[in-house]
């Protein structure tokens, strides 16, 4: 157990524990989620002044203490589960996914069963084991987002296609439902994205403290009251498409986090393309995904209201 102190100090003053913490902690180049943070502050593992603290939403004061202890990062057992899996493409090296809306790409804090990990475990058995706790995973999707994901089934694959993303060699291609209607046919949306200063887990446009982000986007049709984009990130941040259409005041219908929109069950994200090098043959690979279904009937069902408006 490892036990981290700190006092609060003006700056910070008001703010949620959970948040402070999350917040600190960074500071001192440790980085955990504000849900496993929660988890801590509830097993009474948050001290401030000599009295555990066992609610995230308590507003630290000027001066107090707060000691904080961290369990050892334990190794967690991933059950293999029998869940459906639409696979693209497989070999000996790697295998090409094409996730559905609503699923997890990996197991967390608080979410270990009936994720995309759980379902390849039971599919293929072997995964890469860089990191034990995502095996096979090398990038990731929003739980809410849908579409293609390459997945390593060893560790050379994984080192090589890491590599790719890291170097931006891997092309990766979207379709996206926006709110609004875009008044350019294409364009790129080059704005820098950071952590949020007071919601740790959102990103933000800003302008200090951020990294470069680069959005290529093309407008394949327009609707009454929304857009059907094609987008190309050039950078990959977090959320980056996210962040970056909500920054032109087009947000992803669905998007609960950095749009309005109610009233949809998902997020309008799909990764509809990806290319990379294959990390063994050397070969150029593409593959492709369609349209989801829920795309179409939400563009049809706006087709039918054009066309009984225009009949008025």
């Amino acid at each position: 157990m490892e036990e981290i102190g700190f006092c609060v100090e003006r700056e910070d003053v008001g703010i949620r524990l959970d948040l402070y913490l999350v917040s600190n902690l960074e500071k001192k180049s440790l980085k955990f989620s504000r849900r496993f943070i929660q988890v801590l502050i509830s097993r009474g593992n948050v001290i401030i002044n000599d009295t555990p603290i066992k609610k995230s939403h308590y507003k630290v004061k000027l001066n107090e203490r707060v000691l904080i202890s961290i369990p050892q990062k334990e190794e967690f057992e991933i059950t293999p589960e029998d869940i459906p899996l639409e696979i693209i493409y497989e070999d000996r090296d790697l295998l090409i996914v094409d996730k559905p809306t609503g699923m997890v790409v990996h197991p967390g804090a608080g979410n270990l069963r009936s994720t995309l990990v759980n379902a390849l475990l039971f599919h293929c058995g072997n995964l890469s084991r860089i990191n034990p706790q995502r095996p096979g995973i090398i990038h990731r999707l929003d739980k809410d987002a849908s579409g293609l994901l390459i997945v390593a089934k060893n560790d050379s694959s994984h080192t090589h296609l890491a590599r790719q993303f890291s170097e931006h060699r891997v092309r990766r291609h979207y379709y996206a439902l926006v709110r609004g209607i875009t008044e350019f046919d294409e364009g790129v949306i080059d704005l820098p994205i950071g952590r949020h200063l007071k919601n740790r887990k959102k990103m933000t446009v800003r302008f200090f403290k951020a990294k470069i982000a680069r959005t290529s986007y093309r407008t394949l049709e327009r609707f009454s009251n929304f857009t059907l984009l094609e987008l190309t990130p050039q950078t990959g941040r977090t959320h980056q498409i996210r962040v970056h259409l909500a920054s032109i005041g087009h947000p992803i219908l669905g998007d609960r986090i950095y749009g309005t929109q109610t009233g949809f069950k998902r997020l309008f994200l799909h990764a509809y393309k990806i290319s990379f090098r294959h990390p063994m043959t050397k070969e150029i690979l593409e593959f492709t995904s369609k349209l989801p279904k829920d795309f179409i009937e939400l563009m049809d069902k706006n087709d039918i209201i054009k066309r009984k408006e225009g009949e008025k």
